[in-house]
């Protein structure tokens, strides 16, 4: 991993080894933002307070090696991406104002799918995973997570139903709640309906009368003009003197005639003016037409207007012309029949919520069933490797619970509450030792009980759901002496099937790593390239005589270093 102009960090290069590597350093020396480099990686929150000041932006790239055919590398191919020699190349980039961008195989991709490859890659667990552990909601998710398919199918299920029922009741109590708005609403669309059935409109019958209202008020007028142009192109009976375009048409036609047969051209000339006089009488004959056929009756003239007046009521009220009125009409039957089928549709939902209740009920019941079993199961194993963590006589159960409620599911002969995971209260008990009652971890286990617990859980999720990498940030928090070496134990173990990166303070813990990386500032208070390296040898006894002691020259801690190594490569 590179890390560039993050926090205290200016340019580092942090390379993680297969097994357990152990960060180290002194308090403020940059260790932390190897643990947010790795989060920033797999799709963390990008705040701009991590770029270091002064700097436009910080930059993290990693190489991650990944199993061919895993769903990461799929997932990954899927957006574009392409492996480098079996590897996927990550980089995230935020700016101090704060934008955010995420590379994959050198393809950008939504910060989103960074989340999700982290899913099957790498777990992190820190001090905020600690306390995220205190909460109910995330014991009822470790305790699914490890039951498996044993709760995930009819969690699904349940789920499945559980949406259907909100949907169902919404919709049930929308109806109900709101029957005196919906009345009025009826009431609004059925005067609406019965005033346009009233009027009777047709399609395009405003258009219609707009036309023929347009033509009765000039009637007058348009029946000089109609007359006039007949007179000129058929002439006037009244002036049979007179000339008129018929008749001029007519000579043109004879004289042509007369001569057409010695010259082609003028007889297809002739053909023409032929075809003129026959248009002009057939215009003449429908100008002739029209002038008869003209209705200046006043009486149809005031019939049309008040049509029109009583379309204009409706356009004013539904629509801007009739046929927006139509479709107004159209839809508000269909709202209508709607409304007016309240009544059975409140049946039907109120038939429909209660077998899903019932369907509830059941499915709650399941997965009560198959969270207790896998309880049993997950606390004996959590048990177990407490055992190996200095806690000898702890032990660890679940409370299954519910909580009655008049208004929820029947579980069990009881009714009770339910929610999107069922009706199950889950809550992780620790007795630290015999005698003690079994009480929440949030009240009963001290900041160390608290770590290891936290280790042992995850050390049980690692036989069962394994992934690649495993990262603790200072997970040893709050352990000293004996229970920090059965820490480091542990961790060596796990690391025999996994990578394991832990940041820790204990050198009971750092003495176990396989690898031991040391992270320390320069004079001006940044990490460099030269500010993280491999301990080996000597260096490797000076930096945990230096985390025993606070002195990496005092003999009395040198000689505890080397025990604490020679401890730590007898167990390997």
């Amino acid at each position: 991993m590179r890390i560039r102009s993050l926090g205290v960090i200016d340019d580092a290069v942090v390379e993680l080894s297969p097994g357990f590597t152990a960060v180290t350093g002194e308090t403020g020396a940059g260790k932390t933002m190897v643990v947010t480099s790795l989060g920033l990686l797999l799709g963390g929150r990008a705040d701009p307070a991590l770029v270091r000041i002064g700097a436009e932006k910080a930059v993290v790239e990693g190489r991650i090696a990944v199993p061919a055919g895993a769903s990461a590398v799929v997932r990954a191919e899927e957006a574009g991406a392409e492996l480098d020699d079996g590897a996927l190349l990550i980089s995230r980039t935020v700016s101090a104002e704060g934008r955010s961008r995420a590379h994959v195989g050198g393809r950008s991709v939504p910060v989103g799918l960074l989340a999700d490859l982290a899913d099957d890659l790498v777990a992190v667990h820190g001090q905020t995973d600690q306390q995220g552990l205190l909460k109910q909601s995330r014991q009822r998710q470790a305790l699914d997570r490890y039951a498996g398919d044993a709760v995930a199918g009819p969690l699904a299920k349940y789920g499945e139903a559980y949406r259907r029922l909100r949907a169902v009741s919404v919709e049930l109590e929308e109806i109900v709640t709101r029957a005196r708005e919906r009345a009025q609403e009826a009431d609004m669309l059925r005067y609406g309906l019965d005033e346009i059935a009233g009027v009777e409109p047709r399609a395009g019958e405003d258009v219609e009368l707009a036309e023929e209202a347009e033509r009765l008020g000039h009637a007058e007028a348009l029946s000089s003009a109609a007359t006039a142009a007949h007179a000129a192109m058929a002439g006037n009976p009244e002036d049979p003197e007179g000339i008129d375009a018929a008749t001029l048409v007519a000579g043109a036609q004879r004289a042509l005639d007369a001569v057409r047969s010695h010259d082609p051209a003028l007889a297809a000339l002739a053909d023409r003016i032929g075809e003129i006089g026959i248009l002009l009488g057939d215009v003449a004959g429908e100008l002739a037409g029209y002038a008869d056929d003209l209705d200046a009756d006043p009486l149809r003239l005031a019939a049309v207007e008040e049509r029109r007046a009583a379309l204009t009521g409706l356009t004013r009220k539904y629509g801007e012309d009739i046929n927006s009125v139509l479709a107004w009409a159209e839809q508000s039957a269909a709202r209508l029949t709607e409304l007016d089928g309240d009544d059975e549709r409140i049946d039907e939902l109120t038939a429909e919520r209660d077998a899903l209740r019932a369907e509830l009920g059941g499915l709650a019941q399941a997965l009560t069933d198959a969270r207790a079993e896998a309880a049993e199961r997950f606390a004996a194993a959590v048990t177990a490797e407490l055992a190996s963590l200095a806690m000898p006589h702890a032990r660890v159960s679940f409370d299954i619970r519910q909580t009655e409620d008049p208004e929820g599911v029947e579980v069990g002969g009881r009714t009770v509450v339910y929610g999107p995971s069922g009706a199950d209260e889950v809550e992780l008990l620790l007795a630290p030792h015999p005698g003690a009652p079994p009480r929440p971890i949030a009240k009963g286990a001290s900041g160390g009980e608290l770590s290891r617990v936290m280790l042992a859980v995850e050390v049980v999720f690692a036989g069962t759901d394994p992934v690649p990498t495993y990262l603790f940030d200072e997970v040893d928090a709050g352990v000293g002496g004996k229970a920090a070496v059965e820490i480091g134990r542990r961790l060596a173990k796990l690391a025999k099937t996994a990578q394991v990166v832990v940041v820790t303070h204990l050198p009971q813990v750092a003495a176990f790593a396989d690898r031991q990386l040391l992270v320390e500032k320069t004079n001006d208070g940044s990490v460099t390239r030269s500010g993280v390296k491999v301990l080996e040898g000597e260096e490797r006894v000076r930096e945990l005589s230096r985390m025993l002691a606070g002195q990496e020259d005092s003999e009395t801690a040198r000689a505890h270093a080397e025990e604490l190594l020679a401890t730590a490569r007898a167990d390997g």
